[in-house]
């Protein structure tokens, strides 16, 4: 694991925290299990789908909102289980819901955002782990401006934690040239 980031905050990065394999398998068992939906907010008095689809599964308590939207959970699957227990293994911490984004290609993308709502807590850790084609994810300090890019493997994992989430801004921008899609699995505490 490499520490990417030990400035007003901490992230850190693990390539091959599943094997090519064993993240193949997730991916494909993810993409039929998960409870996949297009949502769409509201962007200048417009209401405009999401460009990725989305799920969110955990603890029946673990409703969870942002952009407007409000989410309660889907039951845990077998493999959101087994990859929860492997990270409160690796990493000590007992996630308690976590949300799916299935970018389906290169056009598919997240804009600047900090998962900073209130009932994530002060300093929150977010184990964020991807699978499928190779994307950049970009930090972004909120007051120098200072950009971190760290292009996300299959099978890596990437934790974010302490003030990461007050004090910076994270996405994934679209890249035309990505072929392929991105299963990534952003594992949260949400206080029920």
């Amino acid at each position: 694991m490499r520490i990417v980031l030990a400035r007003d905050g901490t992230v850190t990065y693990e390539p091959g925290f599943l094997d090519a394999e064993a993240a193949d398998r997730v991916y494909a068992a993810l993409a039929e299990e998960a409870a996949w939906k297009q949502e769409s907010i509201v962007m200048f008095g417009r209401r405009v789908p999401l460009p990725r689809l989305t799920a969110w599964h955990g603890e029946p308590e673990a409703v969870y909102g942002y952009s407007g939207l409000r989410n309660v959970p889907q039951p845990w699957t077998p493999q959101l289980s087994a990859l929860r227990e492997r990270l409160a293994d690796r990493l000590g911490v007992r996630f308690n819901s976590v949300l799916l984004n299935w970018y389906r290609g290169g056009g598919d993308a997240m804009g600047w955002h900090a998962d900073d709502e209130p009932e994530l807590g002060r300093e929150p850790s977010i184990a964020s782990l991807s699978l499928g084609a190779t994307r950049t994810f970009e930090l972004e300090h909120r007051t120098d401006r200072e950009r971190i890019a760290v292009p996300l493997e299959h099978g890596s994992l990437l934790v974010m934690a302490g003030q990461t989430q007050h004090r910076w801004r994270h996405r994934v921008p679209k890249q035309r040239r990505v072929e392929g899609g991105r299963i990534n699995l952003t594992f949260r505490t949400v206080p029920g």
